[in-house]
C-alpha cells in the first residue's frame, strides 16, 4: 500500500524504510528509463517542427532520434547527466514518498477524511512532490542541462557546471523554471497517486479473484495507467519548464537547430503558441508518455516491492 493505511498495521514499516524504499525505487527507475528521458528532453528543446518535412528538423522520430544520437555521440549519450539524475531521482523519491506518507498519517490522525480516499491522495501526493521539487530542482536544472549539451560539451564535470553555471548566471540558475514546475508538479504527481489508488480498485473490481493473486503485475499495470493519463494530461508545463531551464545556455544548443530565448512562464507559452502552434506544447509527447508508462509503473512496482521486502525482513527477524 502506498501511503498510510490504518488498517494495515501489521505491515507497517518505519519512516526512514519509506524512505529508503522510495530512494532505491527511483534509483533502479532512472537507470532503466534514462534513454527515453534523453530523447524526450531533445525533443522538447527543438524548436522545428518533429516531422520529416521540414528539412531544418534534426529529430523527428523516436527510432530516428536514437539512431542519430547513438551514431553522432555514442551509447554513452543516452545517459547525459546520469550521475545528476540520479541524485535527483534518489532523493526526490525519498522525500517524495516520506512526505506522502507523513500528510496521509496526518490525514487520518486529523480524523478529516479517509486517508486512502483518492481525493486525499491527490492533494498528499501533489503536496509531497512540491516538497520533494524544493529539496531537489538544482540537481533537476543539472540533469537538464547535461542531457541537452551537444559535442564538444560545455560542461566536462559536475563540478565544472555547478561552478561555470555560478559564475556566469548567479546562484538563482539552478531554480530556472521552478515556477512552471510546481505548477506542474502539484497536478501531475497528485494524478498519479490519486489514479494509482483508483486504477487499483478497478483492477480488483473487474479481475477474477483467482487473478488478483499477482500483485507485482498489478502495481505494474496500474502505475503506468496513472503514469499516461497524468503525463497527458500536464504536458505542456513540463515543457515550458525545460525550455526555461536552459535558457542562458544558448550556445551548446547551436548544433541542434533554432533557439530561443524566454522571459518566464507566459513568454514561453506565448512564443512557442506563435511560432510552433498548439502541436508544439505537445512535442516530445510519444517518448514521454512511453517514459511515463514505464517510469510510473517502476517507481510504483519498485517502490512496493521494497516495501514489502523491508517488512518480510522485519517480520523474520521478530520470529525466535
Amino acid at each position: 500500500m502506498v501511503g498510510y493505511d490504518p488498517k494495515a498495521d501489521g505491515r507497517n514499516i518505519s519512516k526512514f524504510e519509506v524512505a529508503l524504499s522510495g530512494s532505491l525505487s527511483g534509483f533502479v527507475t532512472r537507470a532503466l528509463i534514462s534513454p527515453l528521458d534523453v530523447i524526450k528532453i531533445r525533443f522538447q528543446l527543438q524548436i522545428e517542427h518533429l516531422s520529416r518535412s521540414d528539412p531544418n528538423a534534426k529529430y523527428h522520430g523516436i527510432l530516428q532520434a536514437g539512431r542519430q544520437i547513438l551514431q553522432e555521440e555514442g551509447p554513452t549519450a543516452f545517459w547525459k547527466g546520469h550521475i545528476p539524475a540520479q541524485l535527483l531521482s534518489i532523493g526526490y523519491g525519498a522525500v517524495q514518498f516520506l512526505s506522502f506518507e507523513m500528510l496521509t498519517e496526518l490525514v487520518h490522525r486529523a480524523s478529516v477524511h479517509d486517508a486512502r480516499d483518492s481525493s486525499v491522495h491527490f492533494v498528499c501526493g501533489g503536496l509531497s512532490a512540491c516538497v520533494a521539487t524544493l529539496a531537489v530542482h538544482p540537481v533537476d536544472v543539472l540533469r537538464t542541462r547535461f542531457a541537452a549539451q551537444g559535442e564538444p560539451r560545455v560542461y566536462k564535470t559536475l563540478r565544472d557546471a555547478v561552478a561555470t553555471m555560478y559564475r556566469t548566471e548567479g546562484p538563482l540558475v539552478f531554480y530556472k523554471g521552478l515556477t512552471p514546475t510546481l505548477i506542474a508538479i502539484f497536478p501531475y504527481a497528485g494524478f498519479q497517486f490519486s489514479f494509482y489508488n483508483s486504477l487499483k480498485h478497478m483492477y480488483e473490481w473487474v479481475t477474477p479473484a483467482e487473478g488478483r493473486k499477482n500483485e507485482n503485475l498489478k502495481n505494474l499495470l496500474c502505475g503506468s495507467g496513472a503514469g499516461v493519463i497524468s503525463k497527458t494530461l500536464t504536458y505542456p508545463l513540463d515543457l515550458f519548464k525545460k525550455r526555461l531551464q536552459v535558457g542562458g545556455f544558448e550556445q551548446a544548443r547551436v548544433t541542434f537547430g533554432q533557439v530561443r530565448s524566454y522571459q518566464g512562464l507566459l513568454d514561453c507559452a506565448r512564443q512557442v503558441l506563435r511560432e510552433e502552434g498548439v502541436p508544439g506544447f505537445f512535442k516530445g509527447l510519444s517518448p514521454s508518455l512511453l517514459k511515463a508508462a514505464l517510469s510510473t509503473g517502476f517507481v510504483f512496482f519498485w517502490y512496493e516491492f521494497f516495501c514489502n521486502l523491508f517488512h518480510h525482513m522485519k517480520k523474520a527477524d521478530s520470529e525466535p
